[in-house]
């Protein structure tokens, strides 16, 4: 759904102490409109966004593709908005159970809900001085590295602080229930517990890569809450790395001691995306090995493409168990922000992500749109028969489907 179904629907968000009267295809202005603009401007004002939010904004009446909020709707949006700004965290839960639903009515007023906090984040960043207010941190790692147990010693020393913590664990799904099956939340059971803290588990529901299509919205919302560090957890080593690092301002690694040939293990491509790579378990048995391991690592970033100009990769060891070396921790990732933030590479991460994330779901309406459409459906049936019986080839079949596909939309749009 795009600006231009938005905006109208912005509008009836307005409070119920104004009067508000529909300028539908108007720029939403309460200056002059730009130059290549004909139209009036308009005077309405809303909860959450004023002019300086969306100046400049041009948008086309599209009533014909939506329906207008209903009151329920109206009153729905107003109450996570202002519980969610609040900082309620039952307001963010709600909201973020909201973008994370498929029924079509329910996405289009989580967009509405999403626009207004990204408003509202927009204009706290202005007031800071265009520094974006939070600091996102991607960790991963192979199964057994210690995560969670990890997650839980960093968020409770972080709240400690007087810092404000999500953690959004993506875990994986079900094949029964679709629910997640490892229950990050159920294993920090302390940060849980903490009023500072939001955790929020998210099963993959099939998604590949392991970060949901609403992580990246999931985000935005727990930045309006007023946390300011948000940890997105993924289910391992993978695809789900080169996800997460496209979210993230920072993506760590974590690796476990004694596992093995790790350099081999956790392959070249992931390194290569990591800013931080932690050796976890750092302690008793393992200390000697966490030693060699960190040496390692060490040696193998040196030999890698510099990511950033401001910033070299660093090997650091902790125990999640004694607390050793977690104030170090952090100490590296707030030098690494500081870094970042002073050569621009902080910003310019953020807004290239903004473009990817947006060619990501481009990609994946556009295939559910493909496979939705009623010439692909018609032939889909006996094309799927043919390639497993070995009649035609899977290549063969996607051009034919294909060939239906921008066939019927050819003809639909010259009629």
């Amino acid at each position: 759904m795009g600006p231009s179904v938005l905006f109208p629907l912005l509008h009836r968000l307005s409070s119920p102490l104004r009067t508000v009267t529909p300028t539908w295809g108007r720029c939403f202005l309460r200056r002059l409109p730009p130059p290549s603009c004909t139209r009036a401007p308009c005077t309405t004002s809303f909860p959450g966004l004023n002019s300086q939010h969306i100046r400049g904004m041009c948008v086309e009446s599209t009533l014909s593709h939506i329906k207008e909020l209903s009151p329920p709707e109206q009153r729905l949006l107003n109450k996570l908005y202002e519980g969610l700004i609040s900082g309620q965290r039952a307001s963010l839960a709600e909201s973020i159970t909201l973008v994370e639903t498929q029924h079509p009515r329910k996405k289009e007023l989580a967009q509405v809900l999403l626009q207004r906090v990204l408003a509202y984040r927009k204009e706290q960043e202005k007031q800071n001085g265009g520094k974006p207010l939070a600091f996102r941190v991607g960790l991963s790692g192979p199964p057994g590295a210690g995560k969670s147990t990890f997650i839980e010693v960093v968020g409770k020393m972080l709240t400690g602080q007087g810092h404000k913590v999500s953690v959004l664990a993506v875990d994986p799904s079900s094949c029964t229930t679709g629910g997640s099956l490892m229950g990050d939340k159920t294993r920090m059971t302390e940060l849980s517990r903490d009023m500072s803290a939001f955790i929020r588990p998210s099963p993959t529901s099939g998604t590949l890569g392991g970060v949901t299509r609403t992580t990246n919205e999931a985000i935005v919302l727990c930045e309006g809450g007023g946390y300011d560090i948000v940890l997105v957890e993924t289910v391992g080593v993978g695809q789900s790395e080169f996800a997460v690092a496209d979210m993230v301002d920072m993506f760590v690694l974590l690796i476990p001691p004694a596992g093995g040939d790790e350099l081999q293990g956790i392959k070249r491509g992931i390194i290569e995306k990591a800013d931080l790579v932690v050796v976890t378990k750092a302690d008793g048995d393992l200390l000697v090995p966490a030693r060699r391991i960190q040496t390692e690592y060490t040696s193998a970033l040196k030999l890698l493409r510099k990511k950033s100009k401001s910033w070299n990769p660093k090997v650091v060891r902790v125990s999640s168990q004694t607390g050793e070396g977690v104030p170090e921790l952090w100490g590296k990732m707030e030098a690494f922000r500081s870094a970042t933030l002073s050569s621009g590479d902080f910003q310019d991460r953020r807004r290239a992500q903004h473009k990817v994330w947006m060619w990501s779901l481009i990609q994946e309406n556009v295939l559910r749109h493909f496979q939705e459409h009623p010439a692909v459906r018609g032939e889909l049936p006996q094309l799927e028969d043919r390639v497993t019986r070995g009649a035609i080839s899977p290549g063969l079949a996607a051009d034919l489907l294909l060939k239906a596909f921008t066939s019927s939309s050819s003809s639909s749009s010259s009629q």
